[in-house]
């Protein structure tokens, strides 16, 4: 529980820093004056895809790459607006979709392992909770272990999705760069807005595997008994 709660509040820390740096970053203008879907559009066309659509998205921080009918979806935000976060986190989103036009490893794994965190995630808390319960009353751990079976498929596509993020972003970052979309005082700039966007994975990623040591050791124990 003190563990749980130990990585909640990180994770309020981090997403508040987060949200803070966006905020910040979003107030300061690109000095090109380019939108992020200009400049999500310029990406993907420098990079000889063009059968990826950019379009517009409701929400804060929603921007996301859909492999399956292969859109860019920025938030209003960053679809509309002209400043050093949409910058960012336009190319970042790009940076996926040149990960899906070039087969990058750790992506196509991640896409394969989809349906079965789907089905996984829908059910592996419920079988934990009836686990545990069947655990105390009546010392049955086989619940157990299967629940912890479903949640590593989950754990696992946490720690696939590490890569693919931070390599989207130093995609993002180059090419900003080397195109200068950002000039020397902005780069720094976007490159602390996707640092803190990854740590957030990270810190996911560390409490879903700390979460899982948990029931392990609960599991190992009872077979000690």
């Amino acid at each position: 529980m003190l563990v749980s709660l130990l990585f909640l509040g990180i994770s309020f820390l981090v997403s508040s820093i987060l949200k803070g740096k966006f905020s910040r970053y979003s107030k300061q203008p690109l000095s090109n004056g380019l939108s992020g879907k200009e400049i999500a559009e310029k990406m993907l066309r420098e990079n000889g895809i063009y059968d990826v659509t950019v379009t517009s998205v409701e929400g804060f921080l929603s921007d996301h790459y859909n492999p399956l009918n292969k859109t860019v979806n920025l938030s209003p935000d960053v679809y509309h607006g002209t400043s050093v976060s949409a910058a960012a986190v336009a190319a970042h989103e790009c940076g996926h979709a040149v990960q899906h036009a070039t087969a990058y490893g750790p992506l196509v794994f991640r896409s394969q392992m989809v349906p079965v965190v789907q089905f996984s995630a829908n059910i592996v808390n419920w079988i934990l909770m009836a686990g545990i319960i069947l655990l105390a009353s009546t010392n049955n751990s086989t619940v157990l272990l299967i629940g912890i079976i479903l949640m590593s498929v989950t754990v696992l596509f946490s720690l696939v999705t590490l890569p693919v993020e931070f390599d989207a972003s130093n995609r993002a970052l180059a090419w900003l760069d080397r195109t200068n979309i950002t000039n020397s005082e902005e780069y720094p700039m976007a490159k602390d807005a996707l640092k803190w966007a990854a740590t957030t994975y990270v810190v996911a990623a560390l409490a879903a595997v700390v979460t899982l040591i948990q029931y392990v050791m609960i599991f190992l124990n009872s077979r000690e008994r």
